[in-house]
């Protein structure tokens, strides 16, 4: 019975541990055509105003306090090392609690294109573009491709 009593006054004092961030998924506009999918590169905000003004073509943005989302197609990952401090969110659910839109595309598709979007964010955040390998097949046959053509 005291084992009891002193582990519900122990249980009270706990402080809980950090909640896991909420996510959300960005809401697309029904009028756009999002046919290849969604995902979300964030950036921190102090970048978004600059990335927003240099870019040539820019999709749907959401926006929060310390976070901008742009809209990019599914799979925008594949081979681009993103800067550390860009977050890449998947099906464009991203840790936030009330993100916004801030713009709206001139075209009938969400998207930002990740390519031109990848490079700006390199170049306004001071880091050299990786282009990383995804593990998938590239182009080039392999060494065991080039052996089985050659039978």
């Amino acid at each position: 019975m005291l084992k009891n009593a002193v582990s519900h006054l122990l249980a009270g004092r706990r402080v809980p541990g950090p909640r896991p961030p909420r996510t959300v998924r960005l809401p697309v506009p029904p009028s756009l055509s999002a046919e290849l999918g969604c995902d979300a590169v964030g950036v921190p905000a102090r970048y978004g105003f600059r990335l927003l003004s240099h870019l040539p073509r820019t999709g749907c943005v959401f926006a929060e306090a310390d976070r901008w989302w742009w809209i990019v197609p599914a799979g925008s990952d594949l081979d681009l090392g993103w800067p550390p401090q860009t977050a890449y969110a998947k099906g464009a659910f991203v840790p936030a609690s009330r993100p916004r839109l801030i713009h709206l595309p001139d075209s009938p598709t969400p998207y930002t294109p990740p390519i031109p979007l990848f490079l700006m964010v390199c170049q306004v955040m001071g880091v050299t573009p990786s282009w990383e390998s995804s593990g998938a097949p590239s182009g080039a046959p392999s060494g065991d491709e080039r052996a089985i053509s050659a039978l």
